[in-house]
């Protein structure tokens, strides 16, 4: 009885593991995809202000030696 009890046991076991999912390796795609994500906000973001930015540059560069003089 001891066997069978033992036996049910051990079949028990093997169907829960097999079951049982491994995701180690989803959180590092998880972690990919929003590095993905968050480099082209960066991208777009700096292609619709790249512009501006440039002249505000500019701007501020040419006012620098009429600071100084």
């Amino acid at each position: 009885m001891l066997s069978i009890y033992a036996t049910l046991q051990t079949l028990g076991f093997r169907i829960k593991n097999r079951f049982q999912r491994d995701e180690t390796g989803a959180t590092a795609v998880e972690y990919g995809i929003m590095v993905g994500v968050i480099a082209v906000a960066i991208i777009a973001t700096l292609m619709l202000l790249g512009p501006q930015l440039n002249a505000l540059f500019l701007k501020v560069s040419a006012a620098l030696p009429a600071v100084g003089a």
